[in-house]
């Protein structure tokens, strides 16, 4: 075993029996690159990735390839979901050679760690080549690459604002700068199938936030169609675990039928705020019912017993991808009887199967729709809580086989960014749905968050990861990324919203401040005059560990970046706790982001549904009464993102619910705008009547 067996990363421990001498990050490898000067090796990939499990046997298994990677170079593997401040730095870099990212993303450095080459897999007869010609390089051309490595470094310090010409201005709401956004974005879209372009097609849940916001606020048919389309497509899919539920990553094609079948908590996770939204919106049946089904998979897979969400579910069983999921024709009518032949006329099964799963295994069959419950209900003369009762009786036998199956590998790893965000997730199913479980799901989540993954010896800080080995407590390490704080604090701030328990506004408001004093840029100044402020917040705290560059994640990505869900989050707070200032700091990041956004929407999509949120006023509400909760979930039950909520039964000192009591003893709803308020009033029909 090497030095990554005393890890707890489930990626590294993969890698723990490699005959390649790895090193995990830190100094240890880096001092010993720098003392032998010897280049360095950064291997980066995650559990989860098909394609880092394949270069491992292919590659870091063989005992000659490992040999030469031990002669030659300083050897790091980095998992970069525990360390994702390395990972962007090397993508960064990678990216500024002209290689396409990925991973596994395999970079060369120069003892003093900057970069000078980087590639993604490469077979094994490649990789050997490839091993030899640059410690080649190093030993021959060694001014060269230090050149090189001197300018990619250069480039990975230039400042954001820099790079992409930003500028500190006031932002300026229109609406008609929301429909040039639109347009940008639908001239992308693929409006048969659903989703942008053509393949691969990932679920991106900030782009569809933003559809559903701006067809809420403009009406336009286009804008509504798109999105119901894309949801009805990715649910009825392949990418779909039709009888399990959850999502898997990505469809490989157009269509959303055949998936690349890792889970990953992030998408489950987000998928749920936006089905549920979505079904306030057009209460669709199959929004609801997807909802379920993903928060059922990610109790029955991916919860520990802390109360905490694991990480991923991989994409390989038996080392064939997607062998878990799929399904032989002659297996399916063994299992089903007399339900086979409508079963598969509803999941389009066929007996020579429709998907080659590789490896010479042949073709098999992947569970996948094309018609809603109702439709085919009709069809075949049923109704439809004949066909729910059909449909439950099926998937139970059919779960009953495939947990005979050896499973996927589990990442049990629990990251506090990922577990944010199925917070916010868990809360937004409660406020739309109502269901006692999920809040007591999400509670425990939040509890777990709060006492395990803060550090009240330190400020009330971040962990970013935990982790428990067999046999051993569970651990929390690595000082927390902005990604950790940005997503907690929203989970925190809908927490409230939902419960009106003011210790979750009083953590978020913590958690911001933290925010302020540790990720903060104060600006820099060439001339010796003031420095200008940067309103955008850096990845790492400034007491983390210094790296050759410290970056600031702008673009949203399938997972929005920490800078945009900062700007919801401060904007939010500003209005229940009444902090100007926190607004101020949202305007000032919305500024800076304006020019870029309206050029680049596609990659700034959650930037987009703040900026669409201020083109109107926000609502701000306040409950007050012994129906405050009762009043909350009738307005929850309605799209109605432009607001914010404040509640109690009887009194509370936060700004908005100050001096409001209510009215000859019943309760009472008050609607303001920009700290000026409407006359209360006591049924929600009557706040309707103001909001509208």
């Amino acid at each position: 075993m090497n030095r990554l067996s005393t890890e707890s990363s489930p990626y590294l421990l993969q890698h723990a029996h490699n005959p390649v001498d790895w090193y995990p990050w830190g100094e240890e490898a880096l001092q010993r690159a720098r003392d032998e000067d010897k280049p360095i090796l950064v291997s980066i990939g995650y559990s989860a990735c098909h394609w880092c499990h394949v270069m491992e046997r292919e590659s870091f298994e063989n005992e000659s390839i490992a040999q030469a990677m031990n002669h030659h170079f300083v050897c790091i593997k980095v998992d970069r979901e525990e360390r994702p401040d390395v990972d962007a730095i090397y993508m960064e870099a990678v990216q500024a050679m002209g290689v396409q990212g990925g991973w596994p993303l395999n970079v060369f450095l120069m003892p003093d760690a900057k970069p000078f080459y980087g590639l993604t897999y490469a077979p094994p007869q490649n990789w050997h080549n490839l091993l030899n010609g640059v410690r080649q390089a190093f030993d021959d051309n060694r001014s060269q690459l230090a050149e090189s490595a001197e300018g990619f470094a250069n480039h990975l310090n230039s400042s954001e604002t820099e790079r992409f010409k930003l500028s500190n201005t006031d932002p300026i709401y229109a609406l008609e700068t929301v429909e040039a956004m639109y347009r940008k974005l639908a001239s992308r879209f693929d409006i048969e199938d659903g989703g942008t372009g053509r393949a691969p097609k990932f679920p991106m849940p900030a782009l569809y936030g933003f559809l559903l916001r701006y067809a809420d606020l403009t009406g336009d048919p286009s804008a509504f169609n798109q999105l119901v389309l894309t949801l009805n497509r990715m649910a009825l899919g392949g990418i779909y675990d039709q009888i399990g539920g959850g999502f898997a990553r990505y469809s490989t094609d157009r269509y959303w039928f055949a998936p690349h079948f890792e889970k990953m908590l992030y998408d489950n996770a987000q998928l749920l705020t936006l089905y549920s939204e979505a079904f306030t919106l057009t209460g669709n049946k199959l929004y609801k019912d997807t909802v379920y089904g993903t928060i059922r998979f990610m109790e029955r897979e991916l919860l520990a017993p802390e109360g905490g969400f694991f990480s991923a579910l991989d994409a390989d069983s038996e080392g064939i991808e997607g062998k878990f999921y799929t399904w032989q024709a002659d297996e399916l009518q063994q299992v089903l009887g007399d339900d086979y032949d409508w079963f598969a006329k509803l999941y389009t099964i066929t007996p020579e199967g429709a998907w080659d799963i590789g490896h010479g295994h042949g073709r098999t069959n992947i569970l996948h729709r094309t018609e809603t419950n109702p439709a085919f209900a009709d069809q075949q003369g049923w109704s439809a809580a004949e066909l729910d009762q059909k449909l439950a009786d099926t998937h139970r036998k059919l779960m009953a086989v495939r947990d005979q199956r050896i499973r996927p590998g589990l990442d049990d790893k629990i990251l506090c960014s990922w577990n944010g965000l199925a917070l916010k997730g868990l809360v937004t199913t409660y406020r739309v749905f109502g269901e006692p479980d999920f809040l007591t799901i999400a509670l425990r989540l939040a509890f777990f968050i709060n006492q395990t993954l803060t550090d009240q010896r330190n400020g009330g800080r971040l962990w970013h990861t935990y982790k428990k080995k067999e046999g051993e407590p569970g651990r929390a390490r690595q000082i927390g990324f902005l990604d950790d704080y940005a997503t907690v604090i929203d989970g925190y701030l809908a927490l409230y919203q939902a419960t009106f328990t003011e210790s979750w506004l009083t953590e978020a408001d913590k958690l911001t401040q933290y925010v302020l004093a540790h990720f903060d840029d104060p600006g820099t100044s060439e001339t010796g005059a003031d420095a200008v402020p940067d309103p955008l917040f850096f990845f790492t705290d400034k007491s983390g560990e210094e790296l050759i560059a410290r970056k600031k994640e702008l673009f949203d990505n399938v997972i929005p970046a920490s800078n945009s869900i900062m700007a919801h989050n401060l904007y939010t707070l500003s209005l229940l706790l009444e902090r100007p200032d926190y607004g101020q700091r949202a305007d000032a990041m919305l500024g800076l982001i304006q020019p870029l956004m309206t050029n680049e929407v596609s990659y700034l999509t959650n930037w987009a549904s703040l900026y669409a949120m201020r083109v109107r006023p926000t609502s701000e509400i306040a409950l007050v009464g012994p129906e405050a909760m009762a009043y909350r979930q009738e307005i929850d039950r309605q799209f109605f993102p432009n607001k914010v909520i404040a509640g109690t039964h009887n009194s509370s000192s936060l700004p908005l619910l100050q001096q409001r009591g209510t009215i000859n003893d019943q309760t009472a709803i008050y609607v303001c705008y920009n700290r000026a308020c409407q006359l209360p009033v006591t049924s929600v029909e009557a706040m309707w009547k103001i909001v509208k």
